[in-house]
């Protein structure tokens, strides 16, 4: 059964100190949904004062939930897994009003999320420090992870739920508090899940959430304080850059997730229709809009035609529509700017000599809609061959040899995701050594998992998320201790 999301109560106000309040100066963000172009509501638009009020929250809690025990934060993240889970169907709801995203989409988001929860509750009472004698006998060599602080979470709109609590739950798991800002486009499941947090037991100033129109002088005063030893992002190479160039006048630590350009890759000896399916999830997951999302597809001559065949046939089929309605296959994008992004590349690819099979325009509709859409012959100098699409476009290339593959596929900046699909497991396991990016799919649309390490190489990001300790370990320092007895 459906729930409507009480809107108003997600838009109380700033959440700082365990306490919901207006933003300095009284000035609003409104939230519009992408399907109707509608405001749904207005959050508060936080001042430079009130980041100040958020890091001294964050830093006036710091000690009581560092010395917190480990099993009573465990605990704690398990109820905020339990919570999330008994009002999945609400979060979901919330998540596609604001987002856009498909409610099936929403669904899986709000599991995915909640998973962070319960892994890291099971993590936290499992932080272990090392014990041994130096080489030289001399002394004990004693290693003690601790917290590394007040930790600064800035998250996407593409998944407000996931991408929040993929950061949260290892930091509090770590014994951090943390001051998040959330997108302007998404930030009502924020608070949200704020709520969640207190009613779960989380102490007030332990988690904060502020939302800004002013993301780069915010972020610029909150690293400035000594206090703040952590960053934390999730988003555009171009943005994570300047924020690793400001973290860098003071020092602080950075998990960097950033910008992706997966390719897609399948041989001839791959199962059709499980290649199809993969690429349905790797492709149309989110409408496109994920970083890991198959951003260049790469079929051999054997099996290109019966695969852009059945592709097409599939991409035709989907239902556009509002993501909140059931029916919906393919919601709307975030803004009329990614729609025109996302028109721009088409075009371009187009004037460049790539052929559309389906889809390829903008409907004439209310609401940031875009046509399911299938390319082929996609030459190497289209824009979209090194830019992040961020849509439902499917661009399909041909390819003859295992070494052509391998260098069209490696020939980007990025090294976040890629995808393989082949009937012959040594030959997957051999090309998966060869492509240059931090997670693979092999026979598989979908690499996403708590359980996992997430995260890219070159341009694609710093460090990693999730996994039975690198999640935690981004949120620890490693202090050695020499001792004599």
């Amino acid at each position: 059964m459906t729930t409507i999301p009480d809107i108003q109560a997600c838009a109380r106000g700033l959440y700082i100190n365990g306490q919901w309040q207006p933003a300095h100066g009284g000035r609003v963000i409104d939230v519009v949904d992408p399907s109707t172009e509608m405001v749904l509501a207005s959050v508060p638009d936080a001042t430079l004062e009130d980041a100040s009020s958020a890091v001294e929250a964050a830093a006036s809690s710091a000690e009581g939930w560092r010395n917190t025990a480990p099993r009573k934060r465990s605990e704690i993240l398990r109820r905020c897994f339990e919570l999330m889970v008994e009002r999945a169907e609400m979060l979901a709801m919330l998540i596609s009003m604001e987002n856009g995203k498909a409610l099936r989409d929403a669904r899986g988001e709000v599991a995915y999320a909640a998973e962070f929860f319960r892994w890291n509750a099971e993590e936290a009472v499992r932080i272990t420090g090392e014990f041994g004698t130096a080489p030289a006998g001399t002394n004990r060599i004693i290693v003690d992870y601790q917290p590394i602080g007040i930790c600064l979470l800035i998250t996407p709109w593409n998944f407000p739920a996931a991408m929040a609590t993929r950061k949260i739950a290892p930091a509090l798991a770590a014994g951090c508090t943390i001051i998040l800002k959330p997108a302007s486009e998404t930030p009502l499941t924020a608070f949200a899940l704020a709520a969640i947090y207190e009613e779960a037991g989380v102490p007030p100033g332990v988690v904060n959430v502020i939302t800004t129109t002013a993301p780069g002088p915010l972020t610029a005063a909150i690293l400035a304080d000594p206090r703040v030893r952590k960053l934390s992002f999730t988003g555009s190479t171009s943005v994570g850059r300047a924020l690793l160039a400001e973290a860098s006048k003071h020092v602080i630590s950075c998990a960097m997730e950033l910008g992706g350009n997966a390719p897609f890759i399948v041989f001839d000896d791959a199962d059709l229709n499980a290649a199809l399916d993969g690429a349905m999830i790797a492709k149309m997951r989110n409408a496109g809009e994920a970083c890991t999302a198959a951003n260049r597809i790469y079929v051999q001559s054997g099996i290109h035609d019966a695969f852009v065949a059945g592709l097409a046939g599939r991409m035709q089929a989907l239902k556009i529509g509002a993501g909140y309605d059931a029916a919906t296959d393919c919601g709307p994008m975030i803004t009329k700017k990614a729609v025109d992004k996302i028109d721009r590349l088409v075009a371009d690819a187009v004037k460049r000599g790539a052929q559309v099979v389906c889809g390829g325009q903008i409907p004439n509709e209310r609401g940031f809609f875009y046509q399911p859409t299938v390319l082929t012959e996609v030459p190497r100098d289209a824009d979209m061959a090194s830019e992040e699409i961020f849509g439902p476009v499917a661009p399909v290339s041909r390819f003859e040899t295992e070494d052509e593959v391998i260098a069209r596929a490696n020939d980007t900046e990025y090294g976040l995701a890629a995808y393989i699909y082949t009937g012959d497991v040594g030959r997957g396991l051999r090309f998966a050594g060869k492509v240059e990016a931090g997670m693979i799919g092999l026979n598989r649309g979908l690499v996403s998992d708590p359980a996992a390490p997430f995260g890219g190489v070159k341009q694609s990001g710093l460090g990693r998320e999730g996994g039975q300790h690198h999640g935690i370990a981004e949120f620890m320092e490693a202090k050695y201790i020499a001792a004599s007895f």
